[in-house]
């Protein structure tokens, strides 16, 4: 199916680096087999759990309790691969404790001046007026909706929590770490003007899955298999975590989050291919209408009627949003 594209493979593996370029060097170190324990014991323990209890928690606790539970292992994977010997105590805490962020070795070994960008006036500013412009549609748009329209009410408040919680809080934080000396790169970098699918995933949005993803996932596979198997196996495995996040807690949707996952690795090989050079994909404005057209069609895939119904919905009556 590949070869039918006529990659050129020279461009192609040019772009997987563009595409996972770590914030930082990564070292060559061996990531011993029991740091990767807690990405199972954590996430099944939360199954058991709910399974034991009759499924009587909320699915939105569910979801939470998952998620933190992928978290939680994530963030002790990359503390344990980084080896922070000698590191300052309040400096590792605050890395597992205070900063959302999977660059352990930024965070830990690293000033801001090994960012390419620092924070501005404009920044914060921008930074603020995601969080309030987040505040706004989760509490007071969202309900607004007459409420037989509930998947417009789940989407706008799915929509201000990411603004609330990613383009927001997590900025705000960022920038607080640079100012005292902590290379802590901001989650976004203006996704919505991203020019191709590779530069979406890559450099603009959720970049803490992103630097996890090339340490763990796709450096290692991309030696084993080649770039774009791994690439597609990166991908696929953040299916599965989402499956395990959105429709699993969901009761159902199930499938659609590996789906459009996958289905985002195949968009990168068609930019790269020769029909896509031809379309002039992954630039200009006719890359930029590739990327959001593509996502917009997709998501509800990742997050189907049954998330938004059976979690989304829930979690905002539990905030007082509807």
């Amino acid at each position: 199916m590949w070869d039918g594209w006529r990659v050129d493979y020279s461009l192609s593996r040019r772009s997987w680096r563009d595409f996972f370029q770590p914030s930082t060097p990564i070292t060559a170190k061996i990531i011993e087999k029991k740091f990767y324990l807690p990405l199972v014991v954590l996430p099944g323990g939360v199954l058991l759990a709910w399974a034991t209890v009759g499924h009587a928690w909320p699915r939105w606790v569910v979801m939470w309790l998952m998620a933190a539970a992928f978290f939680a292992g994530c963030k002790w994977l990359t503390w344990r691969a980084a080896r922070p010997a000698g590191v300052a105590w309040w400096r590792q805490a605050a890395y597992l404790l205070l900063w959302p962020g999977l660059d352990a070795e930024a965070f830990l070994f690293q000033g801001p001046e090994a960012l390419n960008k620092r924070p501005t006036m404009a920044t914060w500013l921008v930074a603020a007026i995601n969080l309030c412009l987040g505040i706004v549609l989760f509490w007071v748009v969202a309900r607004q909706w007459p409420e037989d329209w509930w998947w417009a009410r789940g989407w706008t408040g799915m929509t201000g929590f990411v603004l609330i919680a990613h383009c927001g809080l997590f900025q705000i934080l960022s920038y607080l770490w640079q100012t005292v000396g902590i290379a802590a790169r901001p989650f976004m970098d203006a996704p919505l003007c991203a020019k191709s699918v590779s530069e979406f995933w890559g450099r603009r949005w959720n970049t803490a899955f992103r630097d996890l993803a090339y340490r763990f996932l796709f450096r290692p596979l991309t030696q084993a298999w080649g770039p774009r198997r791994a690439l597609l196996a990166g991908f696929f495995f953040s299916g599965v975590v989402h499956e395990l996040v959105v429709t699993v807690p969901a009761v159902g949707g199930y499938g659609g989050p590996t789906l459009f996952f996958s289905l985002q690795g195949v968009a990168i090989l068609f930019e790269r291919s020769r029909a896509g050079q031809l379309l002039a994909l992954g630039q200009g404005f006719p890359g930029w209408l590739f990327v959001m057209l593509e996502l917009a069609i997709m998501a509800n895939l990742a997050f189907a009627y049954p998330f938004v119904e059976n979690v989304v919905l829930p979690f905002m009556h539990a905030c007082g949003a509807l």
